[in-house]
């Protein structure tokens, strides 16, 4: 048995570094001010996909991201690691959307890719907390959903069977395919990039990214491999290449607005200094349940 899997990655600024700068006048994130990182857990996804690749010969993974042109590195990543191929969607109305405007130009474009029979993501990005694109995707799909994910147990009898986490224990459940699943930070790791997938891939690129380095070089480097070797050319699709509204896309289609965001570092300002005597634990132990911070 063989598998086609889609897996949702994302290109996420890094928000463990926030300055004063990093939204902009409406409401967005100024994402040309942070760096830019692989989604944590869209990297666990990954790694719950490459294991059925490697349990299942044959299993083909898709990367499926969104974002301007430099999120082809996305796609890189992925290939670096073991995935196939990967799709960028990339268009100007993708721009400012909130996860029902994301999760609506992410179906439109697994549609547009065909047959497969798992989808697989993080449970959420880093840069909104929300935990709602996969379930959206399964939701306009018509397809069931696993969440909470921490590892993909088995698949037989087109029906998979997953562990996932819960609060106070963890369940094993079994759903039918095709099937939307998205995983835990708390699940394996992603292995790491191999080094002759690097070697094949490391060319690879988008569209725009070879725009801008003919703007800025006038040429483009190692040309005629794009041609040899079409793997290497990152596909991009537009609003029209996936059969999108416009209006459900981007800010035109995104109800969410991001008030404000901060960067909140918590700082100790006083201290105490405590002996191992039974009156100076119990008096820390009234004064953490009188504040509530425990109990």
């Amino acid at each position: 048995m063989s598998l086609k899997i889609i897996v949702l990655a994302k290109q996420v600024p890094d928000t463990r570094n926030v300055g004063k700068d990093a939204m902009k006048e409406d409401g967005t994130v100024n994402r040309a001010v942070l760096r830019a990182i692989f989604n944590p857990e869209d990297l666990n996804a990954l790694e719950q996909a490459l294991r059925l690749k490697d349990r299942f010969p044959g299993t083909t993974i898709t990367l499926l991201t969104m974002g301007p042109g430099r999120a082809a590195e996305i796609i890189r990543e992925g290939l670096y690691r073991g995935a196939d191929n990967g799709f960028l969607l990339t268009d100007r109305a993708f721009a400012g959307a909130d996860t029902l405007a994301t999760s609506y130009a992410l179906s439109m474009a697994i549609r547009k890719t065909g047959d497969f029979d798992l989808i697989i993501g993080g449970r959420q990005a880093i840069d909104g907390d929300t935990a709602q694109v996969g379930p959206q995707v399964a939701e306009k799909l018509g397809l069931s959903q696993i969440t909470y994910a921490e590892e993909i147990l088995n698949i037989e009898n087109n029906k998979i069977t997953v562990k996932r986490s819960i609060s106070g224990g963890v369940e094993i459940v079994e759903g039918p395919l095709p099937i939307v699943i998205t995983v835990n930070g708390s699940a394996a790791p992603c292995r790491p990039r191999n080094a002759k997938l690097i070697q094949k891939y490391k060319r690879a690129l988008g569209g725009q990214e070879k725009a801008e380095l003919i703007k800025s070089g006038g040429e483009l480097p190692y040309a005629n491999l794009y041609e040899k070797r079409p793997y290497l050319n990152i596909v991009e699709w537009n609003v029209g290449d996936v059969n999108g509204d416009v209006q459900q896309c981007g800010l035109s289609g995104s109800p969410t607005k991001v008030k404000t965001i901060q960067n909140i570092v918590f700082q100790a300002k006083e201290s105490k200094t405590l002996t191992g005597s039974d009156n100076d634990i119990e008096a820390l132990m009234v004064e953490l349940i009188s504040n509530h911070t425990i109990g």
